[in-house]
């Protein structure tokens, strides 16, 4: 089972795309697994022939315990064991041991024939997309049977439940109502990771703040002519025109493109952009893979396919990896705000609104200017206070001078 995502502790098989015996390459999907996030595909790590599933459709698995088996039609795999639960060979397989009880506590469970609560929906089997169907509609998941692998609920089994003309309890108002005066609310299992991750981040990780203000006037004059000539998912926002610019000043000051790690640093020579994208069940920061190629416009395409795709759960894994990350509350209308970095990475880049404002220009006179506010958040172990204000300064230079960001 592969960690995808930092705070990764366990996986759920959803459906094996292969079968016992298939050919498989590198790099081609394998298995779809779903996390507290969304149903990723897991990707072969190694070319040959899958030659055992010890994880069947359906179970939840830890990280690092062994689920299948990729070899040569010849080799010897019987000592490779015959299931997920603490297995010898599931045991070496983990690339960091857990260091407590919950390895175990997780292992019994993955391995328990798992029972269904109807009075949770948190543990009834549904695909992310028909959680969230379910939820807009007003739908109870526990009086849907679910036609997926292991009873698993689908899009499709909400939307016939839909059809039917069948009414759940819980669509209507007053269990809301109940729900809400209570002052308690189940968290889901994304809620669940965001909590872990980010007190894991902001009680261990030494944050430090720089903010500087941006003049956007030409960048907005810009985004307008180039809109102009361009329909659909190449139309460019002001959130790609930033992301745009924090590749661009990464690639010139690569030290906030790390990650510490204990005794050194690692650093990265490309940029996995993160871009913080709020779903229903909670805030996700998948990553637009090697930003460092892209082109505003593919930049402009790419972040509208990966906010589209995280909205209905389908992230591919290499996603899970951001170097850097973004949030923007600009569209809030917020002046102002500080994120939290997400492990292991060093540096995640708040944007807010761009507003017009009076401004004293280089002639002492007042003008109107369209400013925005971004605010830096840095891992001082990672890096200090001047390299974060040079790379910041190389983000306001290019926002204004836009023609910058045509060039690469």
């Amino acid at each position: 089972m592969p960690q995808m995502g930092y705070d990764m502790v366990e996986g759920t098989i959803v459906r094996w795309i292969l079968s016992e015996g298939d050919e498989v390459k590198r790099g081609d999907p394998v298995a779809e697994i779903e996390t507290d996030k969304a149903v990723v595909e897991m990707e072969s790590t190694a070319n040959g022939l899958l030659r055992k599933i010890l994880a069947k459709e359906g179970e939840t698995v830890p990280v690092g315990h062994l689920i299948g088996i990729i070899g040569n039609a010849d080799e010897d795999i019987d000592e490779l064991g015959a299931d997920t639960s603490g297995s010898e060979a599931g045991e070496e397989s983990t690339s960091e041991p857990e260091k407590d009880e919950s390895k175990s506590e997780a292992a019994s469970k993955a391995t328990e024939p798992k029972k269904e609560d109807k009075s949770d929906t948190t543990r009834i089997k549904a695909s992310p997309v028909a959680k969230k169907l379910a939820d807009e509609k007003g739908i109870d998941l526990a009086n849907i049977n679910g036609t997926g692998p292991g009873g698993r609920i689908t899009r499709e089994d909400v939307l016939s439940f839909e059809e039917s003309g069948e009414t759940a309890p819980s669509s209507s108002s007053e269990p809301t109502e109940q729900a809400a005066s209570a002052g308690k609310v189940q968290l889901s299992r994304m809620r669940q990771g965001i909590a872990r991750a980010t007190s894991q981040s902001k009680n261990g990780t030494p944050h430090f703040y720089i903010t500087i203000s941006i003049d956007m006037t030409k960048s907005m004059a810009l985004r307008g002519e180039i809109n102009q000539q361009l329909e659909g998912a190449e139309r460019v926002s002001v959130n790609d025109m930033v992301m745009k610019a924090a590749v661009m000043g990464l690639m010139k000051h690569s030290g906030l493109n790390a990650s510490y790690q204990g005794e050194q640093l690692e650093t990265y020579s490309h940029v996995n952009l993160g871009m913080a994208i709020a779903t229903d069940d909670g805030l996700m920061v998948p990553a637009i893979v090697n930003a460092q190629n892209k082109s505003l416009s593919e930049m402009a395409i790419a972040s509208k396919d990966l906010a589209q795709r995280a909205a209905e759960g389908r992230l591919r894994q290499e996603e899970y990896t951001g170097t850097f990350s973004t949030s923007n509350l600009g569209m809030f209308g917020v002046d102002e705000f500080s994120a939290i970095i997400l492990p292991p990475q060093a540096a995640t880049l708040a944007i807010s609104a761009v507003k017009k404002q009076p401004v004293v220009d280089e002639n002492d006179n007042i003008v109107i200017r369209q400013m925005m506010n971004v605010t830096l958040s840095i891992d001082h172990r990672v890096s200090d206070g001047v390299e974060s204000s040079q790379f910041l300064a190389e983000v306001k230079r290019i926002l204004e001078n836009p023609g910058l960001l045509l060039l690469t």
